[in-house]
């Protein structure tokens, strides 16, 4: 738990590296900031942030640039995050001109984004959060073979071949279908797994192989996000290092982008903002992602956010994530003839 004077001092050497990029020194901190304590306070103060791990230096003559640690400090410890209301305006007015198309909505929102944040804006067409099981059927081929027919809610259909351990007959296959039918409609595939009810061998074979089924439609990238931004992130100074550049394009090149900033089943609310090493994804552990999801949860749910380097303005970008996904919630919600849900403000984690 940092003091109330350690707190002051790290928040002021965040704003200065946010704002200039370049290492901070204790004689910046006491020429540019009125902190009302000694020049060695400072000095001493910034020591132990440095023991602590909230700041480093890059290397030992130099200022200090702030930790991962440091920046989830600073996040956790804003308040009252929120979008000026003049741009609020301006970006209801935008939206308003596009009159139901979808396309174009996402597409201003990934432009708007990337000029608040000036970092690459990615946003996802809405789609069901996790597929939710409606029929199934099973039709017989051979002895021991059959096709699976797998229809989700929102008229997905899926096929599978299905091998038994022996011959069954299509009355056979009718009945585990009817069975799988009865127990399982309207649940999506954690509710399947969980769902306490006694099976047969024939229809646990025919469980597992829906429940894959399921598992792959939910994983399944169908649309490339729409992407705004890249030349205000490859001005950053943080990007001069050829390799960071190089990782993060061929993530985008082949389509693998959203699955490493958002791990496939994640349904977290409200804005969510994973910084460094905190990301799974080694590739991701050199920068901030900022996301949050948007639309009609369980029906039609898409995500809006920013990657860029750790160095970057926080509130301002939380703010905009946020004020963009409230507005996309409502348009979809329109589109769907529906009531926009209350938004998830932003939420700390």
């Amino acid at each position: 738990m940092l003091s109330s004077r350690a707190d002051t001092i790290l928040k002021s050497i965040i704003a200065e590296y946010i704002t200039k990029g370049t290492p901070v020194s204790s004689q910046t901190i006491t020429n540019e900031y009125e902190l009302g304590v000694s020049p060695a306070t400072i000095r001493n103060e910034m020591m132990r942030l440095e023991q602590e791990g909230y700041i480093m230096r890059p290397y030992p003559s130099a200022g200090s640039v702030p930790s991962d640690k440091g920046y989830r400090h600073y996040v956790d410890s804003l308040t009252d995050v929120g979008l000026p209301q003049a741009e609020q305006v301006l970006i209801d007015h935008l939206f308003h001109q596009i009159e139901g198309e979808l396309e174009q909505w996402l597409s201003l929102a990934a432009t708007v984004i990337a000029k608040s944040a000036q970092n690459i804006a990615v946003v996802t067409k809405p789609k069901p959060a996790g597929g939710q099981f409606k029929h199934v059927e099973l039709v017989a081929l051979q002895d021991a073979l059959a096709l699976l027919i797998l229809v989700l809610h929102g008229a997905r259909v899926k096929q599978q071949l299905v091998t038994f351990d022996r011959p069954v007959t299509q009355g056979e296959l009718a009945a585990i279908a009817n069975k799988l039918n009865d127990n399982y409609a309207d649940l999506d595939r954690s509710q399947i797994s969980t769902k306490d009810v006694i099976l047969s061998p024939d229809e646990k074979l025919a469980t597992n192989c829906l429940l894959k089924m399921m598992q792959a439609e939910d994983e399944q990238d169908n649309d490339e996000p729409y992407l705004d931004g890249w030349h205000f992130m490859l001005n950053q100074p943080e990007f001069a290092n050829s390799r960071h550049r190089l990782a993060l394009m061929e993530l985008i090149e082949h389509r693998k982008l959203m699955r490493a900033i958002i791990p496939p089943g994640s349904t977290s609310c409200g804005v969510q903002v994973t910084i460094g090493r905190e990301n799974k994804t080694e590739v991701i552990q050199e920068y901030t992602v900022v996301t949050s999801q948007y639309g009609l949860r369980d029906e039609a749910v898409g995500t809006i956010g920013v990657v860029g380097p750790t160095r970057m303005h926080y509130d301002r970008v939380i703010s905009t994530v946020d004020y963009l996904s409230s507005v996309l919630s409502t348009l979809v919600a329109e589109l769907y003839g529906r009531k926009p849900a209350r938004p998830d403000r932003y939420t700390r984690e």
